[in-house]
């Protein structure tokens, strides 16, 4: 028996069976390939026509029809082990929310349609969405499916369709040393300085605005050291950044903050608002009041992979999948499996829907 026939329950492909064997597999961004190895065997025991590309991504194909509808994912998650555990209805572990629930629930989705019908249903999981998106901007260069929905926790009723974009940049000073009870600040000090300038030129920028339509600044590192002759600080920045952002000019300000230090941008994703009122948006609204819900477009503070596909495709595209997006990153990141299934209820009627249009 091969590994992935467990997954399967009465000829389908079971979410939350997926789901479980998923966690225990640890793929935090970069270090992938174990659960690419998984879900390679376990998708073409489903009867998937399975792939890796050249940077690791594992794309799964059902259907032969000519249009494409693309559910794009991704393996990785942040670092931080979760013991995998079911308390309740409850599953535990690291990626249950972001995002292998989403992936599990569109790959079971994907395994209920015809395979001979008018679509072709390609899932893609994809590596270090958490740190460079590797896997998004390559497949970002392949030919456009017809719609897109992007795998990401948007709460079962939920339909993402805006996200803002993201400037990662890198901030460096070096200077001779000096003794600390001297009149010249330190590297440290102009570190501080720098953030604090940066700081108070988004809230300037941004003044009353709405989370999704204002510039934030967080501090993911900062370090100062000193070897009795070189000062030395480093503050590494993610920026948030709205759409209708002026981000040259931001930068052009970010730059006039330096302090002295040298300002590198090492990431940028622009911001991204898709059309709700989409045949691919429509249906969802459709899939998810069939299913006994209440249908809520979002716009998320946050950036995904949606950031980079759909401005380099152009197709009608929206992110959804179960999970509180709230609980992502974090020590307690679980998934009612109650929610995990009936978004597969959800997928699976949208994607009935975008058929039969």
């Amino acid at each position: 028996m091969s590994s992935g026939a467990t997954v399967l329950t009465e000829r389908r492909l079971s979410a939350t069976t997926l789901l479980d064997h998923m966690l225990r597999i640890p793929s935090v961004s970069g270090e992938e390939s174990a659960l690419a190895g998984w879900l390679c065997a376990t998708l073409s025991d489903a009867g998937f026509a399975v792939a890796v590309d050249a940077v690791g991504n594992v794309i799964a194909s059902w259907g032969d029809g000519d249009e494409v509808v693309a559910l794009v994912g991704h393996m990785d998650t942040v670092a931080g082990e979760i013991p995998p555990r079911v308390e309740g209805t409850s599953l535990y572990g690291r990626g249950a929310v972001d995002a292998k629930g989403p992936l599990a629930a569109a790959i079971a989705a994907a395994a209920r349609q015809r395979v001979h019908g008018r679509f072709r249903y390609v899932v893609g999981a994809l590596v270090e969405e958490e740190t460079t998106s590797r896997g998004a901007h390559h497949i970002a260069a392949m030919p456009a499916p017809n719609h897109l929905i992007v795998l990401e926790p948007s709460g079962v009723d939920g339909i993402t369709i805006g996200y803002r974009g993201s400037i990662r940049l890198r901030w460096e000073r070096s200077q001779p040393a000096a003794h600390s009870a001297g009149p010249h600040p330190s590297a440290g000090d102009h570190a501080i300085g720098f953030v604090h300038t940066l700081r108070e030129h988004a809230r300037a920028t941004s003044g009353d605005a709405s989370p999704f339509n204002r510039i934030d600044v967080r501090v993911l590192r900062m370090e100062a050291i000193c070897d009795g002759l070189h000062d030395r600080a480093v503050v590494d920045a993610g920026i948030r950044v709205p759409i209708g952002c002026d981000v040259p000019s931001f930068l052009a300000a970010v730059q006039q903050a330096s302090g002295g230090g040298t300002v590198e941008i090492v990431a940028a994703e622009t911001p991204v608002r898709t059309d709700r009122r989409s045949v691919l948006a429509r249906a969802f609204v459709d899939a998810v009041r069939e299913t006994g819900g209440h249908p809520r477009f979002k716009l998320k503070t946050g950036t995904s992979d949606l950031n980079i596909l759909a401005p380099a495709w152009g197709c009608p595209a929206v992110a959804y999948g179960p999970g509180d997006s709230t609980l992502d990153h974090t020590p307690g990141e679980h998934i009612d499996v109650r929610d995990l299934e009936r978004s597969v209820d959800v997928l699976d009627g949208v994607l009935r829907r975008l058929g039969e249009t």
